[in-house]
């Protein structure tokens, strides 16, 4: 009797275990069905950037030095989700100048005022693709040869990547733009951009992109006098705008530092003369991190009509039919805080004058 007893408890004690150890063992496919199963909750940031700037500006052989200070916030939210993104963003500018005097100041945006920077929504339809669609920054790697990254246009967009290997990968940016200058201009960019990276985050890496870009329905952009150097008659512009760029670049880790070499080289396909241009620069260090240095110079020379002067960088005084060389140093203070000071050597074609320009920039990102 005692036997059985002790044999029913035995029998009861380990049915006990094998329900307990069955109820704690979790099935690991189970597991992860019910981790994809759970809603990924959206994960909202706050993003901006902070910039000051002193300017002089001189060797004009008939209008005054520029001397004038600019500043500039730009700050908002940008939202996460398993698929999508989203962006909005408002900018806000003060300056010592006067809005009128942007355009002869070959300026790319008012000095004064408030507005909308970015609006944009992105989706993701798998690892290796995104749409964005909405007020961008321009999806695609340029120099200030050829586009100012302050320029924000409207549009539709396919950003993709595919890797290939452990450390390359091949990259297609593609969209249709409303380039959104100054002064509500209609006109359009469409762009593609194909690059092959190689080794990217290893000693040495190097890339090599290829677009294509065509502007069109420029006729008000010249009537407000945007086209700048291009050719004209009148308010017509003397060639159309259908741009091949082919950017190469190499960088390799010397001294704890990496040393970056670019080539931007540009053709305008539409243009009988005057149509090609290029840039070169060398880069030490970074100043995007702190209590870094970066040491770099940067040649380029523009043809009349290589480029639409509209959009390549307001930096350089002249946006085409010139050639010039720019030094900088910049020092990262911190993860937030940089300052940079930058010269402008520049002729343009057919003078003897040089420009000289001088930027003092303070900036901070968020």
């Amino acid at each position: 009797m005692i036997r059985q007893a002790c044999s029913a408890a035995l029998i009861a004690f380990g049915l006990t275990v094998s329900c307990s150890a069955s109820a704690q063992t979790v099935d690991p496919l189970l597991q992860q069905a019910e981790l994809e199963a759970q809603p990924v909750e959206t994960a909202w940031t706050y993003v901006g950037d902070f910039a000051a700037r002193v300017e002089n500006t001189s060797g004009f052989a008939s209008r005054d030095d520029i001397d004038r200070q600019r500043g500039r916030l730009r700050a908002g939210l940008r939202g996460e989700g398993e698929r999508w993104s989203f962006t909005a963003t408002g900018k806000a500018g003060a300056g010592t100048d006067d809005n009128r005097d942007n355009r002869r100041n070959l300026d790319n945006e008012k000095s004064n005022g408030v507005g909308l920077d970015e609006f944009w929504l992105g989706w993701r339809t798998s690892e290796r693709f995104e749409w964005r669609l909405g007020k961008q920054p321009l999806p695609a790697a340029t120099t200030p040869l050829t586009w100012d990254t302050d320029l924000r246009p409207i549009g539709v967009a396919l950003v993709a990547s595919q890797p290939s290997g452990d450390f390359n990968r091949w990259s297609l940016n593609t969209g249709y733009f409303a380039p959104n200058h100054l002064y509500e201009d209609n006109s359009r960019l469409a762009l593609i951009q194909a690059g092959w990276h190689f080794q990217e985050g290893a000693p040495f890496s190097a890339e090599a992109r290829v677009g294509w870009w065509k502007y069109s329905d420029l006729e008000r952009l010249t009537r407000e006098g945007l086209a700048r150097s291009n050719r004209t008659q009148g308010n017509v512009l003397l060639s159309d705008f259908e741009l091949l760029n082919v950017q190469l670049a190499a960088t390799w880790q010397w001294q704890h530092n990496p040393l970056e070499l670019r080539l931007d080289m540009v053709r305008n396909l539409d243009s009988p003369s005057d149509d090609d241009g290029a840039r070169f620069s060398a880069i030490y260090g970074r100043s995007d991190l702190p209590q870094n240095w970066e040491i770099a110079v940067a040649y380029q020379r523009i043809g009349r009509d290589a480029v639409m002067a509209a959009f390549n960088a307001d930096d350089w005084w002249f946006h085409s039919a010139a050639r010039g060389i720019m030094p900088w140093v910049a020092y990262g203070i911190d993860e937030t805080w940089s300052l940079q000071l930058s010269g402008f050597y520049e002729r343009a074609d057919g003078q003897r004058e040089h420009i000289t320009r001088l930027l003092l920039d303070l900036r901070a990102r968020w």
